[in-house]
Parts: structure tokens; C-alpha cells; sequence
């Protein structure tokens, strides 16, 4: 709110009826404590040295600056802070981050949370890819059990760009093959997901991926496509693949790729709401709605700091 609009503001105060008054009150009350020094409060310690690595036990309290407690590593002597070495260092406005976790949590347009925020429209573009670098790399480490996989596709799109590598595309042109971008999506029975930009659906690049996550016991489940068999057999993985196109849905009451199928589809129409992704942020919406998955009913915009910065909470 600007100056002149909030001197406004106080000179209506006057006229306010005496209900109004103590609505007005019980709203003041209500609002959560935005202050720099609010958000300082929740902002957890560096688990180790940002510099040198260094276990916690290194640090040693070095005062204070900008608000936030200092920390001396006694084995490199260099000093640090909550923020360094994180996506949000040097950012200013503190007071607002809190804000604009809500406004993650609520998935509102960057207008959106720039207006709910009070600040500018470029700033809050800045702090959302800001916000969600880290949540874009924090996905399953790994899998087991029974492992679903399939892949889904998005559009390519330059969206924010003068100057396009292609003649533009007609409002809601459906685009050709080779403009799908494919996005690898694997989850197990206990919740744990992860997904891949892949350049190319094929057995190296999909193994290259599944090597690491998927554990040798596990059992996966895919679609009929050859490439999963291919990759199963390098992997020495046990494999059901549902034949989807002849009605088959679910083999032996246990194997079938619903629950994959299901966070593909709602990651699809979280994901309409922005009319449209830039293929180079494609990664940090699909971390953002990782996070959202993740927390559920349990998020909030201190789980999202938290996400920001690369230390995740115990849920």
C-alpha cells in the first residue's frame, strides 16, 4: 500500500462504527507475524560449513548482521549466515518471504503473488524460480517395492521469449511430435516420486535414471513399451508390463500403474492453471508440485522457506 493511500486509510478511521472497530482489531489481531525478524525465527541453521563442509560442530556464534544470527567456521575461519550459499542469499525484502510461501502453497500467478506481496511483478518471477531451485532437485533417492514408471509429455514452449526458433504456433496449436518434451515419472506404493526430463524415450536414457532409484528387488511396473522391457532385463529388475491398449488394467490384483497414472493426471491440471510453462522452468514446477505432493495437508510457508533454502523438515 502506498503512503498516500494508507494516510487515506487512517482518516476513515475516525468514522469507523464501534463494531467495525473491534472487526477492525480482531483482523490485526489475525495476521501472522510477517517481520524480518519473524522470519529469522524460522529459518534453520546451516547443517554444515557453506564454505569448507565442515560438520555444525565447527560453527561458533559471530554475532549478528542484517537481521540474521552469524556463524565462524573454526576450521576454514570464514563466516556465514542461514542464507549462505543458498538460492535466497542476497535477496532483500525478508519480511515478505513468509507471504510468498502462501502464495506457493496457493499456486496463484506471478501477478498474483506480487500483488498479494507488495512487491514488484519482476521480483516475484525472481523469487519464485528462486524459491523453487532447490525443491526442483529434491525428488526419491529411492524406490522399491512395486515401482511404477510412464512417461508423460509436455508442449515445448517459449514462453517469455522475443525471438522464437520456430514459427509461432497458433493460440491452442497442439504442435508436433518432436515439440513434446517427455518427462519420466516414477513412483512407489509408499508415496515416494521422482521425475526426469528426458531428451529421448529410449533405453539408455531411461536406464541412465532408473539405475541409481529403483532397488534390485523391487518389481517394476510399466506400460507394454519395449523400452521398459529392455531396460528391466539390463537391470535384472522383475517386470509386469500392463498391456493398456487391449483393456488389461491390474495383473494379479496387485500390478498395474494407476498411481502413476493418477499424479500424472494431477500434475497435468495443476499444472493448466499457468496457461502455459516455459520448457526452461519445466524442472522447477515439476519440484513445486513434488513439494506440494509431498507436505499435502501439512504444508506451510515454512515448509516452504525451508524447501527454498535445500533443508527439509521432518513431516
Amino acid at each position: 500500500m502506498g503512503h498516500s493511500d494508507f494516510v487515506k486509510l487512517l482518516g476513515q478511521l475516525a468514522f469507523l462504527t464501534k463494531r467495525q472497530r473491534a472487526q477492525m482489531r480482531s483482523a490485526l489481531a489475525e495476521l501472522p507475524n510477517t517481520s524480518t525478524s519473524a522470519v529469522a525465527s524460522v529459518l534453520p541453521g546451516p547443517n554444515v560449513c557453506p564454505h569448507c563442509q565442515a560438520p555444525a560442530a565447527q560453527l561458533r556464534p559471530w554475532g549478528h548482521s542484517h537481521g540474521l544470527a552469524r556463524m565462524r567456521c573454526h576450521a576454514c575461519g570464514k563466516t556465514s549466515n542461514a542464507l549462505t550459499g543458498t538460492p535466497l542469499a542476497h535477496l532483500r525484502k525478508r519480511e515478505r518471504w513468509l507471504r510468498y510461501g502462501q502464495a506457493l502453497i496457493e499456486g496463484v500467478s506471478v501477478r498474483q503473488a506480487a500483488q498479494c506481496c507488495g512487491v514488484d511483478k519482476n521480483t516475484a518471477f525472481r523469487w519464485r524460480h528462486r524459491f523453487l531451485e532447490a525443491a526442483a532437485a529434491h525428488r526419491a533417492e529411492h524406490e522399491g517395492g512395486i515401482v511404477e514408471a510412464d512417461e508423460t509429455f509436455f508442449l515445448e514452449s517459449f514462453k517469455g521469449q522475443r525471438k522464437l526458433p520456430r514459427p509461432a504456433r497458433k493460440r491452442a496449436g497442439v504442435g508436433t511430435h518432436w515439440e513434446r518434451i517427455a518427462v519420466l515419472v516414477v513412483r512407489d506404493r509408499g508415496g515416494q516420486t521422482a521425475d526426469f526430463r528426458l531428451d529421448k524415450i529410449d533405453a539408455p536414457h531411461v536406464a541412465a535414471v532408473l539405475r541409481p532409484l529403483v532397488d534390485r528387488d523391487a518389481i517394476l511396473c510399466t506400460d507394454g513399451a519395449r523400452v521398459y522391457q529392455t531396460v528391466a532385463r539390463d537391470m535384472g529388475l522383475t517386470h509386469r508390463a500392463i498391456n493398456v491398449q487391449q483393456g488389461v488394467r491390474v495383473i494379479d490384483g496387485a500390478f498395474h500403474i494407476q498411481n502413476v497414472n493418477a499424479y500424472d493426471s494431477r500434475l497435468k491440471e495443476w499444472i493448466r492453471r499457468f496457461h502455459g510453462v516455459a520448457t526452461k522452468y519445466l524442472e522447477n514446477y515439476l519440484g513445486w508440485r513434488r513439494m506440494m505432493e509431498r507436505y499435502r495437508q501439512n504444508i506451510s510457508p515454512t515448509a516452504c522457506l525451508c524447501e527454498a533454502l535445500g533443508r527439509f523438515p521432518s513431516q
